[in-house]
């Protein structure tokens, strides 16, 4: 089987001859550079890949360069006919990402400009992103077609300060009501339009939420009333096109406290799944809990880092409590830490070979 057919089959409930093993792309290195140590047949690519815009005629954002504290970082400025809301993020110079110094709302009074913003918003499919990312792939692997955050966790990762977000759903309801209201709008339409790029055929293996689950940040009861129901609608529509196209969210924290409320979704996919030593919990969990969930494991960043025996070690356990289901997928979908995958990734290599022996 190539890499394509073979993360294809799993995403589809088919049977393939091996644990497959992708990694984002370009993500820990790049791709012709780690094919030719591990070689390309061992391992596959997810390429992000986005089929749709968001228009905002009224609204826009300014990007300047700033220094904080001696650390260079940027400011985006969100204008609106309502007024004006900033962030502030510092760069983290090892993996080029940034981390927030400040949030866009930082009062009550400032939900008021960011719903000028939703309802500004117009939602445009494009589906040429997806046609061209396809082609570059080939054989290699898939398009990780994602659609935006559930909105709580987007305003908590991408709007406002988590513990503030927290005090507002308990102190101003009404207003979070209509800020998740609008929302919800947006990404009613945007599924609507996922709908019928399904129907029209598009190369579309699965649709993966971004969003960055870990239970110490949503709890149960939020996770029940924010995401699940975005997660259930998404998978009724797509179920109505005919096709198999399940439902993927990107689940890379601790997820104990949730396995019931997963198990209770429509989910088919956790993407970016994280075990120990990192998370809390195991492959066996997940097989045992969810039994049609496929298993997209991220293997523990903090594990690159020991030693070629302890590396195969820990991808031997994870194979000896997954691999056997069809449903396990070991990734690279979190950040690994530099220089490390010429000694991590062919001990992962040489583990799944071993298991299908």
């Amino acid at each position: 089987m190539t890499m394509r057919e073979r993360m294809l089959a799993l995403v589809q409930g088919r049977a393939h001859d091996r644990v497959p093993f992708v990694q984002y792309t370009g993500l820990a290195g790049p791709n012709e550079e780690i094919w030719t140590v591990i070689g390309r047949e061992n391992m596959g690519l997810l390429a992000w890949t986005g089929i749709h815009w968001f228009d905002t005629p009224n609204c826009r954002f300014a990007f300047e360069d700033i220094e904080l504290d001696g650390r260079k970082g940027f400011r985006n400025t969100l204008h609106t006919p309502q007024g004006s809301l900033y962030e502030e993020r510092i760069y983290e110079p090892t993996f080029g990402t940034s981390a927030n110094a400040c949030h866009y709302v930082k009062e009550p009074a400032d939900y008021k400009v960011l719903m000028a913003y939703f309802r500004d918003v117009s939602v445009h499919m494009d589906l040429d992103p997806l046609a061209l990312t396809v082609k570059q792939l080939g054989d290699d692997g898939l398009p990780h077609v994602a659609i935006p955050r559930t909105p709580y966790q987007q305003l908590w990762v991408q709007w406002v300060d988590l513990t503030d977000l927290c005090i507002h759903l308990a102190m101003h309801p009404g207003i979070m009501d209509e800020v998740i209201g609008l929302m919800l709008d947006v990404q009613t339409r945007l599924f609507r339009g996922v709908y019928e790029a399904v129907r029209s055929g598009a190369p579309i293996p699965y649709v993966v939420f971004g969003d960055n689950i870990t239970a110490p940040a949503i709890g149960e009861i939020y996770f029940r009333k924010y995401c699940v129901p975005s997660y259930n609608e998404l998978a009724a529509m797509l179920a109505e096109t005919g096709k198999d196209i399940p439902v993927f969210v990107h689940m890379d924290g601790d997820l104990r406290p949730l396995w019931s409320a997963i198990g209770d979704s429509a989910v088919r996919g956790l993407d970016s799944f994280s075990p120990p030593p990192d998370n809390d919990t195991r492959v066996a969990d997940a097989i045992a809990n969810w039994p049609e969930m496929r298993i997209c494991l991220n293997f523990p960043s903090s594990v690159h880092l020991h030693d070629e025996d302890a590396i195969y070690r820990a991808a031997e356990q994870i194979l000896e409590e997954g691999g056997h289901s069809g449903r396990l997928q070991i990734q690279i979908s979190e950040n690994v830490p530099p220089n490390v995958w010429r000694k991590s990734f062919p001990q992962i290599v040489r583990a799944i070979r071993a298991s299908c022996s």
